[in-house]
């Protein structure tokens, strides 16, 4: 009788929690984002999975252009050579500075990063200056997040202030509408056109100012493959290289594979319809409401209470589980969860093989 997908037959050879992998569904959601279209209309962000390993998966199946966060997330594609990085995330002086460091170790990759205010170009202007290098600067847009960007009606003023600066190289337009959530996909299209009819507009003013083409980077996870359609703009989702429970109720529509698996286990049967397993605040994702976890081998199970180390889940039998049963968990969001992790098991075959390290859940890698 063939196993469940998840279950690895030498699980007791590792405590939990643990975060175990799946390299072959990887694969499948790598070919299956490939198939909505070309590898040069993706830049996958890493913020989800921050593993070196996994990362190269992608470059091995011709994506060449990535997001990170962190600088120790565009440091980890640094290490493996990938061509394009795009610090996707407000830099400040002391980024700014590490930054450079990157460059100047790192001459195989161009990094660029985002801009969205005038004192805040400035000091990337002043600070390549200094260094001698020239900064790759994507004009990052507010559409209606209220989380970073500028207005688009406000961005040829700041076009203007930016191009008197010595070290600034404008590619293009930025712009994260994570706030377009709705289920129904043709919902969502309407308002992803909705929302990116001001930023053609802008793209085009600014393609008549510079003389050629500019870059427009958009989306995340819910309305990535809708950017990806288009054909005109590079899509940005992250969460489809291991996918989550959050994901895959929300967008039916995207057919990914779970790729990632929390491990926890029973310590305890405190009652005679509860069970309590040891995966807490500091092993899954706690910035959501309960359910933060989907239990595949367990799907009735209903969280009652959770503190650092504990999960107290109701279950319709206790007598059915014994202390030491291992249970396999979708995280209702897995990026956040990835990175409570040092390492990542791989599960091949339904066994354990061995492990990758989480290397940019770091704050620093090596600068």
């Amino acid at each position: 009788m063939n196993k469940p997908w998840y279950e690895a037959v030498n699980v007791d050879e590792y405590d939990s929690p643990a975060l175990f992998i799946y390299p072959d569904r990887i694969k499948y959601n790598i070919a299956t984002l490939l198939e909505k279209g070309k590898a040069v209309d993706f830049r996958p962000h890493v913020k989800t999975n921050k593993i070196a390993e996994v990362c190269e998966m992608m470059l091995v199946a011709g994506i060449k252009k990535f997001k990170a966060a962190t600088i120790a997330e565009a440091e980890m594609l640094a290490m493996i050579k990938a061509p394009d990085v795009l610090l996707a995330y407000p830099v400040t002086i002391p980024k700014i500075k590490r930054l450079i460091r990157l460059i100047e170790k790192y001459p195989d990759t161009r990094f660029s990063c985002l801009i969205d205010h005038a004192e805040g170009v400035k000091s990337i202007s002043d600070l390549f200056t200094d260094a001698n290098l020239k900064a790759a600067v994507y004009m990052d847009l507010n559409l209606g997040m209220n989380r970073t960007g500028i207005l688009p009606e406000n961005a040829i003023a700041l076009y203007q202030k930016m191009k008197s600066l010595p070290a600034i190289q404008l590619m293009g337009l930025h712009s994260y509408d994570g706030h377009i959530r709705d289920r129904e996909v043709e919902e969502r299209r309407k308002k992803v056109e909705q929302a990116f009819a001001p930023v053609l507009v802008l793209k085009r003013e600014l393609e008549k100012f510079e003389g050629r083409p500019m870059i427009l980077i958009a989306g995340g996870t819910p309305t990535g493959l809708i950017h990806a359609a288009e054909g005109d703009r590079e899509s940005s989702p992250g969460t489809f290289i291991f996918w989550d429970k959050g994901y895959a109720d929300l967008l039916p529509e995207q057919n990914f594979e779970w790729a990632a698996v929390v491990i926890c286990r029973v310590i305890s049967i405190p009652a005679p319809d509860m069970i309590c397993v040891d995966l807490g605040h500091k092993s899954v994702a706690a910035e959501n409401p309960q359910p933060r976890v989907f239990f595949l081998n367990a799907p009735g199970a209903v969280p009652v209470s959770q503190s650092e180390e504990h999960l107290v889940l109701k279950v319709q039998d206790a007598t059915t589980f014994k202390p030491g049963d291992v249970l396999y968990g979708i995280p209702l969001h897995i990026c956040p969860t990835v990175a409570l992790y040092e390492k990542a098991y791989l599960v091949e075959n339904n066994r354990v093989n061995g492990y990758w390290k989480i290397i940019a859940r770091n704050r620093e890698i090596t600068i």
